[in-house]
């Protein structure tokens, strides 16, 4: 059993060494087919790697063969450019090399004809110089005083000639501004129409019956006393029958007792304590009455966002006259013509309506405030809107001060066509003739006017000057001077047409 175990081990240690020899062999068996495999694939690879490098040199080779060709071909442009430049350059260098040389005889024969020119010009100047003495002797006048004669000829031929010109300019000028004036001015007439109402310094209040007098004099005159006290006006019971008169030069004053009066009458209770209490409320409903007719105005004429102060001052306009005219109708007149004249210039049309509107606003305190209306009105318009473009309009409407805007120019027009128009404003007979004896007067300021006579209400000066002093051209001029000065001194509606006349009679006798 022992020995049958120690073959049995023997065996297996037998059988195990033949399969690891077996094993080992047959690796190497495999190993060596693999490494040969390896370098048959290596062998290609290179065999393969040769072949296209032989074939990438060829290219090269190839390549290079082409752009040496192509420089060489290049090189040889280059130097047959470069030959053809530098003949270029030999030839024109040889041609300037000509030019010169003819310059140069150019120039030996201009300095010769130089020479020759300053010998003919030295022979003309002892001539001129003799000539100038015969012209002396001749003339009996030095060649210095013959400058100055022609000096003067040539002055008067040429102002003579400027005043001709400007003459034709001004007419052509003046025909082109006043056919746009007149299209512009009556476009903007015709798209307004106002009532003209005539203010007095009066009112009237019609009276139930004639009984009513008694009651309103009251007992010793008390309550007519009080009523005056009360309101500052003065009340005129006359024979006019159902009616009592209140003048007042104040228009607030005015209306104030207007109303209270017909409250009282409609009340029946007239007694001083009475009479005080309904003053009061009469008071306070014209107060209501300015505001509402300062907001009416301002939304008829389309200006919103106005300071509610100066709405008040434009409703206290409709209790203020100028001229017979009532001031807040023609400061919505002047609203809406400020307003189509800005359209029709290419201006800024809301602008224009609130200077218009607002131009006069001065004149709701003129008899508070030092100064004239239109310097307050700027002094209001600068407090309460701010908008200094508006204030400045308002300022320059009258010529107050020196008118630089456009829109000073529009509200100064359109403040003109408001007052001028028929029936617009009354005058005094006595303020009539002061103003035509004033423009008369600057008329005949002047030197070589014969007489001046105003036409035309004032609308038009003719003047007749003496033909011996002045002369055409000179009518012109004096025109000019005397538009000038009436522009400067005078202060009227509208314009003034100035009108010079010249007559030369000439008179003989046949013997």
């Amino acid at each position: 059993m022992v020995v049958s175990a120690t073959m049995y081990f023997v065996v297996v240690g037998l059988v195990l060494l033949v399969g690891l020899l077996s094993g080992y062999f047959a690796r190497q068996i495999l190993a060596n087919q693999q490494l040969r495999r390896n370098q048959n694939e290596a062998k290609r690879l290179l065999e393969e790697a040769s072949a296209a490098h032989a074939d990438m040199l060829q290219k090269a080779r190839e390549e290079a063969i082409k752009v040496r060709a192509a420089a060489e071909a290049d090189s040889r442009e280059r130097r047959f450019e470069l030959q053809r430049l530098e003949r270029r350059f030999t030839q024109k260098e040889e041609k300037l090399e000509h030019k010169l040389e003819g310059l140069d005889r150019r120039e030996r024969g201009l300095s010769n004809q130089e020479r020759e020119i300053e010998a003919v010009k030295l022979q003309l100047d002892e001539i001129k110089a003799k000539q100038l003495q015969r012209l002396e002797l001749i003339s009996g006048i030095s060649s210095d005083e013959a400058k100055q004669e022609l000096l003067r000829a040539i002055e008067v031929e040429i102002r003579d000639e400027a005043s001709r010109r400007v003459r034709d300019w001004e007419s052509r000028i003046k025909d082109e501004i006043d056919e746009k004036s007149r299209e512009i001015l009556s476009t903007s007439i015709q798209r307004c129409a106002t009532d003209v109402v005539s203010e007095t310094t009066v009112s009237v209040v019609s009276l139930p019956s004639d009984e009513m007098k008694g009651r309103l004099i009251g007992r010793e005159g008390r309550n007519i006393r009080a009523l005056e006290q009360a309101t500052g006006v003065d009340l005129v019971i006359d024979d006019t029958p159902e009616a009592v008169t209140i003048s007042s030069f104040d228009p607030l004053r005015r209306e104030v007792a207007r109303v209270a009066l017909n409250n009282l009458i409609l009340d029946g209770r007239i007694h001083p304590a009475r009479i005080e209490e309904v003053v009061e409320k009469a008071k306070n409903e014209v107060e209501a009455a300015i505001r509402n007719e300062g907001e009416r105005a301002v939304r008829e004429v389309g200006v919103m966002g106005l300071h509610p102060e100066l709405i008040r001052l434009i409703g206290k306009l409709k209790f203020r006259s100028s001229y017979g005219q009532n001031v807040l109708t023609h400061s919505l007149e002047v609203a809406y013509f400020a307003g189509m004249l800005a359209a029709e210039i290419g201006a800024d049309a809301t602008v224009a309506k609130k200077a218009g509107l607002l131009h006069d606003i001065g004149k709701a305190v003129d008899h508070q405030v030092e100064g004239t209306h239109a310097s307050i009105g700027a002094d209001l318009v600068k407090q309460w809107d701010k908008s200094a473009e508006v204030a400045q309009a308002v300022s320059e409407h009258h010529g107050e001060a020196t008118t630089t805007s456009a829109l000073g120019f529009i509200i100064a027009t359109a403040d003109a066509i408001s007052g001028s128009r028929l029936g617009a404003r009354r005058e005094s007979l006595e303020q009539y003739l002061k103003r035509i004896e004033a423009l008369e007067s600057v008329a005949n300021s002047f030197p070589g006017v014969e007489k001046a006579f105003a036409i035309q209400a004032g609308r038009e000066v003719r003047i007749l000057v003496k033909p011996e002093q002045v002369d055409d051209l000179g009518a012109m001029r004096l025109a000019r001077d005397i538009v000038k000065k009436i522009e400067d001194t005078l202060a009227y509606p509208g314009q003034i047409k100035v009108t010079v006349m010249r007559e030369t009679r000439a008179v003989d006798y046949a013997k």
